[in-house]
């Protein structure tokens, strides 16, 4: 029979040595005075597959776990004036560091098929989303006159679909703003949507060698400098295909080369796409393809908002909002891990309802995600007689 809970067998996929150099590296335990490092993480990841609603419900949640805390790395649960005093003190960079950590580990293991370009740059999609917050409770979250927010600047890897970078900014930063510190892979591709229509943004991207495809703004000023022939019989929805140069005072200053615009019909939406890159050989196809994948980025920020807890929040400071932005990327990571490692065919919004519901149930985890509607033979509930009633 297992001992160990699911929630127990989960946190035993991370990698401590890891977390604890970076604990060591930036003193985050320097007077932790009982509530280390690992147990506020294990804390947070509690928070994030029970969906807690409140630094109270992580405190009942884990000290129902009485028996099971030492699996986890936890002498005992913590009391929610602790919880609460270590998400507004104890700095958020531990949980960021930590996921970047993780994502060169757990993040081979998320990645899944996908459709394959015949290139061979990575591919990275880059967008924004803006998760809304009561100015009255986060009047640190500047956006608009009666509203807070923060704003999730994310270059996501198609590949793996998880963020290779993510940059976190009040919700006035625009989204070209908050892509400057992205970091650069030369010969990668970033395909973008028209906010990252930046010529001088651009600029940086070509002169480091970085390809991109964007789509541009509707009023664009250029050129046409030459047509490029349209294929024959297939990819009808390519309109057209041509060698283009800025013709505003501005732009023509920002981004002084060549561009290559390549406008398709988007028969989904019933539209006009036109985009620009700096890729000068890939079939017109190819710049049309990689620009739909930008789905992929949408369908990431809406499994993070439905999924996880990151739309209301526990504490109110700003380093309590990013531990918990932070330790909800680190969950979202641990899922795809699971995901992949099953052979079951699992929705990601079923394998988070199931833990949800199983976090301390004593079974064997790859058993489970293997075969989550089968009774194992160290099933807990074998071998166990009903009780009498009367």
């Amino acid at each position: 029979m297992v001992n160990l809970t699911l929630f127990s067998q989960i946190i035993s996929k991370l990698d401590r040595s890891k977390f604890n150099k970076l604990v060591d590296k930036g003193e985050a335990d320097k007077h932790n005075k009982g509530f280390n490092s690992w147990t506020h993480l294990v804390s947070m990841l509690f928070c994030q597959f029970a969906k807690s609603q409140s630094v109270r419900d992580i405190s009942n949640g884990l000290r129902s776990a009485t028996g099971n805390l030492n699996h986890l790395g936890i002498q005992k649960a913590p009391s929610k004036s602790t919880i609460s005093y270590q998400n507004k003190h104890r700095d958020y960079h531990l949980f960021k560091d930590y996921y970047y950590q993780l994502l060169g580990s757990l993040g081979q293991q998320a990645g899944f098929k996908q459709v394959k370009f015949k290139i061979k740059s990575k591919i990275f999609l880059l967008d924004s989303t803006t998760i809304s917050l009561s100015l009255s409770l986060f009047d640190w979250a500047k956006y608009k006159t009666a509203k807070g927010a923060v704003k999730m600047h994310t270059l996501l890897d198609y590949d793996g679909n998880l963020p290779a970078y993510i940059n976190i900014t009040d919700g006035k930063t625009a989204d070209n703003k908050g892509a400057y510190d992205i970091p650069l892979l030369k010969g990668s591709v970033i395909v973008a949507d028209r906010f990252y229509n930046d010529f001088p943004l651009l600029n940086i991207w070509d002169s480091s060698g970085v390809y991109f495809v964007v789509r541009h703004k509707e009023n664009l000023l250029f050129k046409s400098i030459k047509e490029n022939p349209l294929p024959e019989n297939k990819h009808q929805h390519i309109l057209k295909d041509e060698i283009i140069e800025l013709t505003g005072v501005q732009s023509i200053g920002k981004y002084p080369k060549q561009l290559r615009r390549v406008t398709i019909w988007d028969d989904k939406n019933q539209q006009v796409i036109e985009l620009i890159t700096n890729q000068f050989k890939w079939t017109a196809n190819t710049i049309g393809e990689l620009y739909k994948s930008r789905w992929q980025i949408e369908i990431f920020f809406r499994e993070i908002k439905q999924l996880l807890h990151i739309k209301s929040f526990i504490g109110t400071s700003e380093n309590a909002v990013m531990i918990q932005i932070w330790t909800a990327l680190i969950t979202i990571l641990i899922l795809k891990a699971l995901k992949a490692m099953a052979k079951y065919c699992w929705h990601l919004s079923n394998l988070v309802a199931f833990i949800r519901l199983n976090l301390f149930v004593k079974i064997n985890l790859q058993q489970w995600v293997d075969k989550p509607f089968e009774d194992s033979e160290h099933s807990p509930h074998q071998n166990q007689l009903q009780g009498v009633l009367f």
